[in-house]
């Protein structure tokens, strides 16, 4: 499995996944931080228990086979969740690819710390109800947002994001007495939002772009992307936000 410009390891596809217990308390722990006084995070949060996730977890660090998640939305764009099982170096990279871009993007990665801006909800939710069902990798809605929830970088939610989360957790098997728990949980640990250079917003933060100078590239995505401006407006298109203005002539 090939994806331009990530040559760190071996790639498979890791989609069967999914469906095995344990993938997603293995996925989704890490973002339940434990609150002194609160109930610790377990697996069974997420319709799993501790030895199915710990004969899971061997096969998602297997360091001889690192499993990607390919998550198709318009325009031949796909966000990527790899298990970067590099020995010694061990984390999760979500990525932004398309074939006509130069370089694989990356939307952030997690070690025990996270690098990078992530997503807004309304992005999140945006690349989560619109698979491209052409192209290989997650169609489900509700595993697409699960698997990009992590990404979640975000100061304010609207008042459907817990419901919305709630239902993609019973979707995929957290028990319906504990799902409202959970989302309440995960929402509540999610990141601020990133700060964007030079002040402007990008196609990943659902606006119009804005530049110091009427021909900068000061966009956080044509910056950290290095894409041309009609590949940023074509990723703009897929995320339903406004493209980026033309400059003065």
């Amino acid at each position: 499995m090939l994806i331009k410009g990530y040559d760190y390891g071996p790639l498979v596809a890791g989609e069967r996944l999914l469906e095995r217990a344990g993938f997603w308390s293995n996925h989704l722990l890490a973002m339940c931080r434990f609150t002194s006084g609160e109930t610790r995070p377990e697996p069974e949060w997420f319709g799993d228990d501790g030895a199915d996730t710990d004969a899971l977890s061997e096969v998602l660090l297997d360091d001889q086979a690192w499993p990607a998640f390919r998550i198709p939305f318009e325009g031949g764009h796909s966000a990527v969740v790899v298990y970067r099982n590099l020995i010694g170096d061990y984390g999760t990279d979500y990525l932004l690819t398309q074939a006509e871009w130069p370089r694989t993007g990356n939307l952030s990665s997690y070690d025990g710390d996270w690098y990078g801006p992530g997503l807004s909800w309304r992005d999140l939710v945006h690349i989560a109800e619109t698979p491209d069902l052409t192209a290989p990798g997650v169609h489900d809605t509700a595993a697409r947002l699960l698997l990009l929830l992590p990404l979640l970088a975000d100061d304010e939610l609207p008042p459907e994001a817990q419901a919305r989360v709630n239902a993609a957790l019973t979707a995929i098997g957290a028990p319906e007495t504990s799902a409202q728990d959970t989302a309440d949980h995960l929402l509540r640990n999610r990141r601020p939002a990133a700060r964007r250079r030079g002040g402007a917003n990008s196609p990943l933060s659902g606006g119009s772009h804005q530049h110091n100078e009427p021909d900068s590239d000061e966009s956080a995505v044509l910056w950290a992307l290095n894409i041309s401006r009609s590949q940023n407006d074509a990723l703009a298109d897929a995320l339903g936000s406004r493209p980026l203005p033309a400059p003065a002539s």
